[in-house]
């Protein structure tokens, strides 16, 4: 994902008039963010991005007025996820791979990854959750088992899914077995795949 690809999306938003004023505002009047953020909902709708399954426009207008912002970036993200609703929260988060901030923004992630709202979850999974360690990556996956977000929110999955997290499924699918019920199916496939992964033992 990147700020063309963004803006490619955006073409035919309401008020493409606005989200341009607003960007080039940001860049010279950074604490405008303040007021723009919020308004990127109503002045650019909140309907699916057909070009970006997932996304919605005012999920990719936030993301590039985070973007346009001259510096200062993980100040006004965390700002603007303390104080958002939680459209404003996962657009905070959605934005955090594209920002210079390094590893600044991982506070909001492990609070992202605490909540109850699925939407948040998923946004925490993506790409800017490569900056998670192995357990916490490990446990958040568990939590998307858990709360019922699809893997294919999960961004690297493939790639960091290990034994461990196999074991940590294998563990969850006894429990639910010995309930009467079952993992979700990509669960249980992601499961079945780690587990033919595995050295076969001796």
């Amino acid at each position: 994902m990147t700020p063309d690809s963004l803006r490619a999306a955006l073409r035919g938003v309401p008020d493409p008039d606005w989200l341009d004023t607003a960007l080039r505002r940001v860049t010279t009047e950074p604490t405008a963010i303040t007021r723009l953020f919020p308004a990127a909902g109503r002045r650019c709708g909140r309907g699916p991005l057909p070009d970006l399954p997932g996304w919605t426009a005012d999920d990719a207008a936030r993301v590039l007025l985070l973007t346009a912002l001259p510096g200062d970036h993980a100040a006004y993200a965390d700002s603007l996820y303390q104080h958002g609703d939680a459209a404003e929260r996962r657009a905070v988060l959605r934005a955090l791979p594209l920002l210079p901030i390094g590893a600044a923004g991982m506070p909001l992630l492990h609070d992202a990854i605490r909540t109850n709202d699925t939407r948040l979850v998923a946004a925490a999974l993506g790409p800017y959750a490569r900056h998670l360690d192995p357990a916490a990556w490990r446990q958040a996956v568990l939590k998307c088992v858990f709360s019922g977000v699809p893997l294919a929110a999960v961004a690297d999955l493939d790639t960091r899914a290990d034994g461990e997290l196999a074991a940590m499924l294998a563990a969850l699918a006894a429990e639910r077995h010995a309930a009467g019920r079952d993992l979700p199916a990509d669960a249980t496939d992601l499961l079945d795949r780690l587990t033919a992964a595995l050295p076969r033992e001796a």
